[in-house]
């Protein structure tokens, strides 16, 4: 990749196959094709200081939004705060000081009180009928395939066939699943998708005469038994409908159903979320017996790989795995990887955690990433949705699909899928359904006060000069905003803490119209408008005063 110069001075089965078509929300909602996060964009050259670049990420405030959304899933977005101990005199004595025990004051710097996140229960509606292999939002229309069919829809519950598809049914046996848009690609391969297959011994030795690296041994594991290698591969159309399979595997390695693919406009690289076994090493003081030495051990878990070339990709690595605080039978099954709508850098994971040895049913969970490393358990969403009662049409197991989109109520919803029977049970007379699980008004995860609470934001560049929020209060309750410029304190000050956040004049709690009841992206304002107030290119914070409050989203405008 050349390299470009600038300089920044701020610094299952068919069910479970649904799920696969990750960036279908995440490539296409609120991002132009090509468009990146500009701080955060990797392969460009940045002064760290003067004379000195680099093309690592340089970490720090204010942050860029790769859309115009900042949602709470975790604390990505809130500031830590910061600390001083003063004297009588109200003079810093952090650290340096000669006070005695009881003579240096606490003071508290932007500290957050009060608040907590917590995960909001879905609405289900099912079964009905939709696309089960993966729906995204794309310009204002809702997008669906099937294994062998296009639909579109305005609405997300009436879907209309547009088109069969077209793929070698020799190569793609299961037809089309996980697709994604890619917007680095040329035309001819804007949408892309990623499916477990299996090749003969003849094409696997051709193909590790080339990458001798490409393969991981559990794709191996029937390999005597039958003479053939799983694999993942890709295939790739110019509109969506006409696919062309690639003639080599992406990577070799026994990855079951739901994999799902995008490309991520920050790293500029293609991302897939594999399915995962977390399984220790295996002695070498015994014969090889890859047929039986992990199944019965291994529990299920989430791998990752990345690559900047979509055909060809290294063996994923584990990148979550059962947690020590779930059930020792429990694993972690399908991923369910999407991202908020019209925030492209806020990623977002709903696995179904099996309970196996036990139950044989699923659980829906719900977790968050700023970058798609690094993940965190939501709070509240870890029971997002459970198998439900023996003899309804998802009492069997359930599971979760992508993307998450936006309906034109302003309700998110994302695919569901359920049986009628546990996972493992006899499927010659299985039954189950689609349906969606739904978050009426965008309410997904709430930063929320049960009763007083105060947070302040990282700083960020704003995208727009005006804010909408998505709230709600108790009558007695409000939120109230407030705009800060972001500045550097000054050396001869000597404060421990480095920045400032100053009150913008008319835009200071005291100006804030108040926010109370029930508000669906309503914009903010105070008494001299609904201006933000910054100067042009300069950094802002927004500093939060809560009273019996939830915050879902901000949007700029």
């Amino acid at each position: 990749m050349a390299r470009r110069k600038t300089r920044r001075s701020w610094g299952r089965r068919a069910f479970l196959k649904t799920a696969a078509g990750s960036a279908l929300g995440a490539s296409l909602t609120g991002l132009a094709v090509g468009k990146e996060s500009a701080a955060q964009e990797v392969g460009v050259e940045r002064e760290v200081i003067d004379g000195i670049t680099t093309q690592r990420i340089v970490q720090g405030e204010p942050y860029d939004l790769a859309g115009k959304r900042m949602v709470f899933t975790n604390w990505y977005y809130v500031r830590p705060g910061d600390l001083d101990w003063i004297n009588d005199q109200g003079e810093t004595v952090y650290v340096h000081g000669d006070e005695a025990p009881f003579a240096a004051h606490f003071v508290g710097v932007h500290a957050p009180r009060g608040i907590r996140l917590m995960a909001q229960k879905p609405e289900v509606v099912g079964p009905i009928t939709i696309p089960h292999r993966g729906i995204m939002e794309d310009g204002g229309l809702l997008r669906g395939w099937t294994d062998n069919e296009y639909y579109e829809s305005s609405d997300g519950y009436d879907w209309v066939k547009k088109a069969s598809l077209t793929f070698d049914k020799e190569e793609i046996t299961d037809g089309v699943a996980c697709v994604f848009k890619d917007p680095s690609a040329p035309a001819s391969e804007r949408y892309k998708f990623v499916y477990v297959s299996e090749i003969g011994r003849e094409r696997f030795e051709a193909f590790r005469r080339k990458r001798p690296d490409g393969f991981e041994a559990r794709s191996l594991f029937l390999l005597g038994e039958t003479d053939r290698v799983t694999a993942i591969r890709g295939a790739f159309s110019g509109d969506g409908l006409n696919w062309t399979a690639l003639p080599d595997p992406l990577v070799c390695e026994l990855a079951d159903t739901q994999n799902i693919g995008y490309y991520d406009t920050v790293l500029r690289k293609y991302v897939i979320y594999t399915r995962f076994w977390s399984v220790g090493p295996r002695t070498d003081a015994l014969p090889p017996d890859i047929r039986h030495c992990w199944s019965g051990v291994g529990r299920r878990a989430i791998g990752r790989t990345e690559s900047d070339d979509f055909r060809s990709f290294p063996p994923s690595a584990m990148m979550l795995e059962p947690t020590p605080d779930m059930l020792p039978s429990e694993v972690l099954y399908t991923n369910s990887r999407t991202t908020v709508p019209r925030a492209p850098d806020h990623h977002l994971m709903f696995p179904a955690v099996w309970n196996a040895s036990v139950t044989d049913d699923t659980r829906v969970a719900l977790l968050s990433s700023h970058d798609g490393k690094v993940w965190h358990w939501v709070p509240g969403g870890g029971k997002l949705r459970q198998t439900q009662p023996f003899g309804q049409w998802d009492g069997g197991c359930v599971w979760s699909g992508t993307n998450l989109v936006e309906l034109p109520d302003a309700t998110w919803a994302l695919p569901y899928y359920g049986h009628n029977v546990p996972h493992k049970y006899p499927r010659g007379q299985r039954g189950g359904g689609v349906g969606y699980m739904l978050w009426p008004k965008g309410r997904l995860v709430a930063v929320e006060a049960p009763e007083q609470g105060q947070f302040s934001t990282v700083a960020i560049m704003a995208p727009g000069r005006t804010l909408k929020i998505n709230a709600v209060t108790k009558r007695t309750g409000s939120v109230r905003v407030q705009v800060e410029r972001w500045e550097w304190s000054r050396k001869e000050e000597k404060r421990p803490y480095p920045v400032q956040l100053t009150p913008i004049p008319g835009r200071t709690f005291d100006d804030a119209v108040p926010i109370v009841g029930d508000h669906v992206w309503t914009t903010l304002t105070w008494k001299g408008g609904s201006d933000l107030g910054f100067s042009a290119g300069a950094p802002i914070t927004l500093s939060f005063s809560l009273d019996h409050a939830q915050i879902f989203g901000l949007e700029f405008a």
